[in-house]
């Protein structure tokens, strides 16, 4: 990964980067070990500092810098910056941990045009980026973009429950194989066997593949669409619902920033969708997201309530 990295975004000069994430969190791989082993120097901000810190050093770093974030993080200094008036030079953002929005990218295409904008995807288990994408290149005015296409010496396969590959365009799960598996999980014979699987592509009895419990879908480019995890999958009805491709769509619909989904029982035996989101420019009202989502959803995957968010309740990592 870090050889990868290295002759993607670093080996024309010497970089630097800011830390913002736990040393304990995976997302510091990059951002502590890429400026070190090419000379450059990692600067760790103080734990509780992530937000106001960050904005100080952007502001006054030179170009050229790495930063490793979340895309709630991402927006949320974009729109401090956006609010202040304020530019940056043209850094190197690797985005990862959650869904990267598009209109999240829109922001810091005004913000900082000359910015560089890499939405990664990897979980721990496959030395965390293993998937990437060009995110300027991005060009969706709304939903999410994509996670983008395997980095060197990484297959990735998306499966049915069977174990066969599904088409183009049809969701399957996410399996990552290749020189970045991990070996297993330290004194858990029982999770290993479960998530690092013998690879039956391959051709090769000793390769191995990891289960990540994640859906995807292929786009007509060869890149990938992140769907959420697969034990987000919900019952309603005697329907099986993919909570991910009801954000997906949802958050394709115009005002809407950011979405989550979620299936409530508020009432027992009752069971129902309610859809949360962030408004953007022009703030929908439910009734035209329902509407806007019956057209391209089965009855049974339109939620039935909808909640107007100021933002979205973020984890102490910022996802």
């Amino acid at each position: 990964c870090l050889d990868w990295a290295w002759h993607s975004s670093a080996e024309r000069a010497p970089i630097g980067s800011v830390v913002s994430s736990p040393v304990a969190f995976d997302a510091p791989v990059t951002s502590v070990y890429l400026p070190l082993i090419g000379g450059g120097a990692a600067h760790l901000l103080r734990e509780g500092d992530e937000l106001a810190g960050l904005e100080q050093w952007i502001v006054a770093a030179a170009p050229g810098q790495l930063i490793k974030i979340t895309p709630s993080h991402l927006r949320a200094l974009g729109e401090r910056l956006e609010t202040l008036g304020q530019r940056c030079a043209g850094q190197l953002f690797v985005v990862g941990g959650e869904a990267l929005p598009a209109a999240t990218v829109a922001l810091w295409r005004r913000i900082s045009p000359d910015s560089r904008l890499v939405n990664e995807y990897g979980p721990t288990e496959t030395v965390v980026g293993c998937v990437v994408h060009e995110a300027a290149q991005c060009l969706e005015e709304a939903g999410y973009c994509p996670i983008g296409k395997p980095i060197a010496n990484t297959r990735i396969y998306l499966l049915d429950a069977h174990g066969e590959p599904v088409p183009q365009g049809a969701t399957g799960e996410l399996y990552i194989a290749g020189s970045g598996v991990a070996r297993g999980y330290h004194g858990r014979a029982e999770l290993t066997a479960e998530r690092f699987l013998s690879d039956p592509f391959a051709g090769d009895p000793q390769a191995r593949m990891y289960k990540s419990g994640d859906l995807a879908r292929w786009r007509s480019d060869g890149s990938l669409d992140y769907l959420g995890r697969n034990d987000d999958q919900v019952k309603i009805r005697g329907f099986r619902i993919e909570l991910g491709e009801v954000e997906a769509k949802l958050a394709q619909c115009h005002g809407v920033r950011e979405a989550a989904v979620t299936a409530r029982e508020d009432v027992p035996g009752h069971k129902r969708l309610v859809a949360y989101f962030v408004a953007g420019d022009g703030a929908p009202d439910a009734q035209s997201l329902r509407t806007k989502l019956q057209a391209s959803l089965p009855e049974y995957m339109v939620p039935a309530a909808y909640v107007a968010l100021e933002r979205l309740p973020l984890t102490v990592n910022g996802k």
